[in-house]
């Protein structure tokens, strides 16, 4: 393994993977910009490194397991490694998303994407987690997915979704497994949520910048080895369940 932390961040050729990738590379480390779409991953890269960010392009697709795995090889071909992992590619399915009238193909890609794909990416890079000092996964999460705010009367947490919110509640869920199971490891797994952000995901109707929607998924990126696994935190603490 490198001295040197690198770190891979999926859809990060824009927005809040954007900003992850650009707040981690500030750190110092190598920055893997996970992303589908060449054009945008290689201009996020060009800038990024004009930043003063040491970032490469690694062509990804969440939901295709040829994609994932020649991912996990040029990451160990050209990094040597990998330290951190951030989970953060993501779809809404578009709305409205209400359970009485939602086409359950809509369904079906929300939790391709959002939970089958978190679990293929980072099944693929666990052997080169497991051989670092200090591994860390992030899953970025949204406290749309709290059954515990969902169910708070006069709580903020967006419209009815029967996709989106729901396949974040299963990625909390499956997260806590992971923890459960790799609770003898040296790796530290959580779920970490930006807030209502402006991004494309919500038209740009949040209210914070990626930048400050990037601050929790950096916080849980640098954790130290006695920091906590298997939980849900945003920049307040922790998120209800």
């Amino acid at each position: 393994m490198t001295e040197r932390t690198i770190a891979l961040v999926t859809g990060a050729n824009k927005g809040i993977g954007y900003e992850i990738a650009a707040g981690l590379g500030a750190l110092g480390w190598k920055v893997g910009v996970g992303a589908r779409d060449r054009e945008r991953r290689e201009t996020a890269v060009e800038k990024l490194r004009a930043g003063g960010v040491d970032a490469f392009g690694v062509p990804l697709d969440v939901n295709d397991d040829a994609s994932v795995a020649a991912a996990a090889e040029l990451i160990a071909e050209y990094a040597g490694g990998l330290d951190v992992l951030v989970n953060n590619a993501a779809i809404t399915g578009g709305m409205p998303q209400t359970p009485t009238t939602v086409d359950p193909a809509i369904v079906r890609a929300a939790v391709e994407t959002n939970v089958i794909g978190v679990l293929r990416v980072t099944n693929a890079m666990l052997p080169m987690l497991r051989g670092s000092a200090s591994p860390r996964i992030v899953n970025m999460s949204s406290s749309v997915g709290s059954l515990t705010l969902q169910t708070t009367p006069g709580a903020e947490v967006g419209p009815i979704s029967a996709a989106y919110s729901a396949s974040k509640t299963f990625l909390n869920a499956v997260t806590v497994q992971y923890a459960k199971e790799l609770r003898d490891t040296d790796i530290l797994i959580n779920c970490g949520c930006p807030g209502y952000t402006a991004t494309d995901l919500n038209g740009f109707q949040g209210v914070r910048t990626p930048q400050q929607g990037a601050a929790i998924a950096i916080h849980l990126a640098t954790l130290p080895d006695d920091g906590p696994t298997g939980g849900f935190f945003d920049d307040s603490g922790a998120v209800p369940w």
